[in-house]
């Protein structure tokens, strides 16, 4: 899938289409991109918003004559919704997006050049956005297919995909957080309770700015112990000297460099096709949540571990099924005595 995206951009995005967009146009978006830099908008924000605004750009140049953004009509914006949802086939999501990328823009034309775009008012966020749909059916993992997939990981010799698939299921990190796990976090010294590994510094997490949000990282020793294991005596077998726990792998030698997210998303495929229903790194974050709920974990202590602010997210993640939780209280006798479970017991 994530190819399909890449090709789609370039087919639309060519040198030779940017070449011909409005001067005016690309001079703007520059300075747009300066001056979110400029407030420390996080570096992939001002990453995405940059292929956005190429793509506006092409769609002024083939759909409207190449015109001004300052100068584009409601109608104009319609024109380029319709043309990217029913033409390029794009998702709801997508174009909802790119229609924020836009909404943005206008807000700095709005505020920040109102001297030179004197009255100037923004008026995507009166155009109706499509319909949400869903595009991603919700895998929920079985402990079962985790490990089957985990074993066959071992039998190809593939330890550093084993050690980064268990980390996510014992610390439910997101994907881009799981790359920037060290090598220096996982030793004695680190456990704390007996039960878990905890980051000895914080570590960045998704969040506004360029730094995001700093959070300590749990990382539950039962269950991944065995996998790290085995990655570290790899390592050491190999001589991998990288600070980073799973390093970058190029040109079959590993170097001192975060995995790729382009690389995680490549094992998440391969993982997809060994499985035979969709993987994603998400859902092992629900996985995680659901199996510290469902041994009676309080939902303060679930939010502490995974650094939300509000304990409500441990509801919208807890994949356990409503018959599964009143047979956790009820039985043949009526209410019955809930047994307390620790970390160490996970």
């Amino acid at each position: 899938m994530g190819n399909t995206r890449k090709t789609v951009y370039n087919n639309i995005c060519s040198s030779e289409k940017l070449a011909q967009v409005n001067p005016e146009n690309l001079q703007l978006g520059k300075d747009f991109l300066e001056y979110l830099t400029s407030v420390d908008r996080a570096k992939t924000t001002v990453k995405s918003y940059g292929h956005d605004l190429k793509i506006i750009w092409v769609l002024c140049l083939e759909l409207l004559n190449n015109k001004f953004f300052v100068d584009l009509s409601k109608r104009d914006i319609v024109k380029i919704q319709n043309y990217c949802l029913n033409t390029l086939g794009w998702s709801p999501a997508r174009m909802r997006r790119v229609k924020s990328t836009i909404s943005s823009l206008s807000n700095y034309i709005e505020n920040m050049l109102d001297d030179e775009f004197e009255g100037y008012r923004p008026i995507v966020r009166k155009i109706e956005n499509p319909p949400s749909c869903t595009v991603r059916e919700k895998t929920v993992l079985e402990d079962e297919q985790l490990e089957k997939l985990l074993n066959h990981l071992i039998e190809k010799n593939e330890l550093d995909k084993a050690c980064m698939l268990a980390m996510a299921m014992h610390n439910g990190r997101r994907k881009s957080e799981l790359p920037r796990m060290k090598l220096s976090y996982f030793t004695e010294d680190n456990i704390i309770y007996g039960s878990l590994y905890r980051t000895p510094e914080t570590v960045t997490t998704k969040g506004r700015g360029s730094r995001g949000k700093q959070l300590t990282i749990y990382t539950l020793k039962n269950g991944f112990q065995k996998y790290l294991d085995l990655w570290l005596n790899y390592r050491k077998q190999n001589n991998i000297t990288s600070q980073w726990l799973i390093p970058k792998k190029e040109n079959g030698v590993y170097v001192d460099e975060q995995v790729p997210i382009t690389t995680m998303d490549s094992w998440a495929e391969s993982f997809s096709n060994f499985l035979g229903v969709p993987f994603y790194w998400h859902c092992l974050r629900h996985l995680f949540t659901t199996r510290l709920s469902e041994s009676n974990i309080p939902d303060s202590v679930i939010q502490d571990i995974i650094g939300w602010e509000s304990a409500d997210m441990c509801r919208l993640y807890c994949d356990t099924s409503a018959d599964a939780k009143l047979g956790k209280y009820f039985d043949e006798d009526g209410i019955k005595t809930v047994e307390k479970k620790s970390l160490s017991d996970i």
